[in-house]
């Protein structure tokens, strides 16, 4: 087991093409930043067998396995050692339960004290346009919005993980201002003459590589919950992504029958399994 450089790109790529919409986000990362350490902000260990890279793990503020190769699970486990970095270990649901077992079973309390486990999550993809009509209010966000569309971004953070995603770095802000600058950020804006817009729906595409792309962050403000306007929003989301990418994938948690059924409706099949432990 070693650190991979740039040096190992190709080899690297050929890991992550094995299962393309599980590894969507450590392959939207490297494309963006590189392999190098020092480019990417973290180290990914690689793990070969007679020459050939078998896994992979990303170490980063998300720590993510590539591959379920027992031997590798073990090697990364014993590699990233007792003292714990991460926010999260996230990615495949079988390389997760191997990865978070080996870590505490080697290293104990530091990793076994969890905030939350999300053991099954489907992974969900879709490669046609819905078969319904999408609401056009749902656009591409622009610069000019991004005050309300960040305020709409912490809300469904909040939510959805149970903390603020603000920690007095401002790396949240950046974050949600990269998005928009990529055209990677979604929404609907109520405009009242004389106040502040709002944004009521909002939702991200939070990794794109090789003509996939990972809706995420998908949030709809709460007063406006149970009147289906989910339905067209999500109808529209999936054909803005469509422009830019054929294939959009995302991953919900399997306890969310309503959100799968209104995914299932506009045409997603479920394709594989993530799981995500928060700490």
């Amino acid at each position: 087991m070693r650190v991979l450089d740039q040096h190992d790109i190709a080899e690297f790529e050929q890991l992550l093409r094995r299962d393309p919409l599980t590894n969507l986000f450590v392959a939207s990362r490297v494309a963006h930043l590189g392999l190098a350490p020092e480019q990417l902000g973290c180290a990914v260990y690689g793990y070969h067998v007679g020459g050939e890279l078998v896994a992979a793990c990303h170490v980063g503020a998300n720590l993510v396995p590539i591959g379920d190769d027992r031997d590798a699970i073990d090697a990364f486990a014993e590699a990233i050692g007792p003292r714990r970095r991460v926010w999260s270990i996230m990615g495949s649901a079988q390389a997760v339960r191997q990865l978070h077992q080996g870590l505490v079973a080697r290293w104990g309390d530091s990793w076994a004290r969890t905030r939350d486990v999300r053991a099954h999550q489907p992974l969900m993809v879709t490669d046609t346009d819905p078969g319904i009509e999408g609401d056009p209010a749902i656009q591409r966000i622009g610069l000019a919005d991004y005050e309300p569309y960040l305020d709409a971004a912490i809300a469904m953070y909040t939510e959805e993980v149970g903390v603020t995603p603000l920690d007095g770095s401002g790396s949240y802000q950046r974050y949600v201002r990269m998005l928009i600058q990529m055209g990677h950020a979604m929404g609907a804006l109520q405009r009242v003459r004389g106040q502040a817009s709002r944004v009521w729906f909002k939702s991200d595409i939070g990794s794109a590589w090789s003509g996939c792309c990972q809706v995420q962050g998908v949030w709809i403000s709460p007063e406006l919950r149970g009147r289906r306007l989910s339905i067209p929003a999500m109808a529209q989301v999936v054909r803005l992504c469509r422009q830019r990418y054929p294939v959009v994938s995302l991953y919900v948690n399997d306890y969310n029958t309503r959100a799968r059924r209104l995914y299932q409706g506009l045409g997603f099949r479920t394709v594989g399994e993530l799981a995500t432990v928060l700490y």
